[in-house]
């Protein structure tokens, strides 16, 4: 599997019991556990291990459908090939061509009850590759039509690339998880079909999309509105599916010719909505694993040391930060932690800066039983202006008044970090905007502060300031700075 960051965010999984009681609750695994149950030596099956038209029945009415149902046999029939590849029925396959195989509970069955979490985890996941390997393969309707025009099937003839179809799938799924572990809410809002669509088919410098690659938007959201339906019933995701009225529509206008119908915020929900479950998103990470694609979760910084964290977390979100912080505090005394803390954060590179800002970030989680951790690096050019911020936060008392020197230190070194992590973010332009109308000579001091990131935060502050005269001010005191620095 291929996505774009060589690094992804970290994901912020739910614990391998809840994941574990979402996969026995999925409606295509529970199936195949009842089927996996209800079968014996009894269960006539096929050469190939499928259940013979006959048995389906009954196999229908074990799972509570309607036999009178259409679609009973259908899901039958799935239900229990999801059962023979994950294990949980064994079937010996008959020795003379055309009889009958025979069937018995297999070992994975009896590890649902007596073996754990990961167990349960371990063979859904069998059940997804089934379900994936399901969902690029090319319509079974057009296979026939095949086989009756040819009597063999030439996947050329189709157009279909084996290999094409996973990377599409592949593709979306990542692009999916991406969306879901990215977003500073968690995922919280469900994907519109057409915008995933176009992020695999419309290029990032496309203005305005042709019509045919509108053309090939509109195939792709048909592909993945089937492939979605396939991966809902094992608990991948939460699919609102292409509303068929919609697409009634969309025929009726081109077999008159009209114009196409047009799409207002409204109509959006219409052509599809996905998110990743939670179980999604455990499950598209353990394919990534496999394929060698670096997928971090949180919690996997929880044991090692402050230098570690600080700098693991240099790069992720803030929420997920946060939580990759809580997980380490939990492992240490307090006082122990901040001291750890302060130590890792010294540096004078260039992802120092960005380093205090997380320090900052996991000593705002620590109690008052740190304080004299913070105390003890009060004179640290470094570390003092923030063990102020800190104490005085505390409402500690007897907190030394900082020099001139060590404010405007402190500004840059957070102006830095903000950089860092962010970018020219709003935020950040917002920062900019009220130091330099707070303090009207900020760059005539500014310019002369000793810290390496000067010349290049008075850069950035000269290109976020929306007033020119400002920003030109900005300009002049970095050209100061950097040839103060030799540079």
């Amino acid at each position: 599997m291929s996505v774009s960051p060589a690094t992804l965010p970290p994901v912020l999984l739910h614990s391998e019991a809840e994941l574990a009681r979402a996969a026995l609750a999925t409606p295509l695994l529970s199936r195949a556990v009842r089927l996996a149950r209800w079968a014996g030596a009894g269960t006539r099956v096929g050469a190939g291990g499928e259940l013979v038209e006959a048995q389906l029945p009954a196999a229908a009415a074990e799972l509570g459908l309607d036999t009178d149902d259409p679609d009973a046999a259908a899901y039958a029939s799935e239900a229990w090939r999801i059962a023979v590849d994950t294990g949980l029925v064994e079937v010996t396959d008959a020795e003379e061509e055309g009889a009958e195989g025979t069937v018995t509970q297999g070992e994975e069955l009896a590890l649902l009850s007596s073996g754990g979490p990961q167990d349960v985890l371990g063979i859904w996941l069998g059940a997804l590759d089934t379900v994936y390997a399901d969902a690029t393969v090319p319509d079974m309707e057009n296979l026939l039509d095949v086989l009756e025009e040819s009597g063999e099937v030439d996947f050329s003839e189709l157009g279909w690339d084996p290999q094409a179809e996973a990377d599409f799938l592949d593709g979306v799924l990542g692009n999916l998880y991406l969306l879901t572990v990215g977003d500073a809410a968690g995922g919280e809002g469900p994907v519109p079909l057409p915008a995933l669509a176009a992020s695999m088919i419309v290029p990032d410098d496309m203005g305005e999309p042709t019509d045919d690659v509108l053309e090939q938007v509109s195939d792709a959201m048909m592909k993945l509105d089937d492939q979605f339906r396939l991966f809902e019933p094992l608990g991948l995701v939460e699919y609102q599916p292409v509303d068929e009225a919609l697409m009634a529509e969309i025929d009726d206008a081109e077999a008159a010719a009209a114009e196409p119908v047009p799409v207002d915020d409204e109509d959006v929900t219409r052509y599809g909505m996905v998110r990743l479950t939670p179980l999604g998103l455990y499950g598209i990470r353990a394919r990534m694993l496999e394929a060698g694609v670096d997928a971090p979760a949180v919690g996997e910084l929880a044991d090692k040391g402050a230098d570690v964290l600080l700098e693991g977390t240099s790069g992720f979100p803030q929420a997920a930060a946060q939580a990759e912080i809580e997980q380490w505090l939990v492992r240490h005394q307090p006082l122990d932690a901040a001291r750890e803390l302060l130590a890792a954060a010294r540096g004078g590179d260039e992802g120092a800066p960005l380093r205090r800002l997380r320090c900052q970030q996991a000593l705002s989680l620590v109690g008052g039983e740190a304080e004299p951790a913070l105390r003890e690096v009060l004179d640290d050019p470094e570390l003092g202006g923030l063990a102020r911020v800190w104490l005085t936060e505390q409402g500690a008392a007897d907190v030394p008044a900082p020099s001139e020197a060590l404010v405007f230190w402190l500004t840059i070194d957070t102006l830095a970090a903000q950089l860092a992590a962010e970018g020219n973010s709003d935020e950040l332009q917002g920062l900019v905007e009220g130091l330099a109308q707070q303090h009207s000579g900020f760059f005539a001091t500014a310019w002369r502060v000793e810290h390496p990131a000067t010349a290049d935060v008075l850069e950035a502050m000269g290109r976020l300031h929306p007033d020119k005269k400002v920003a030109k001010e900005a300009r002049k005191a970095a050209f100061k700075a950097r040839s103060q620095q030799g540079l």
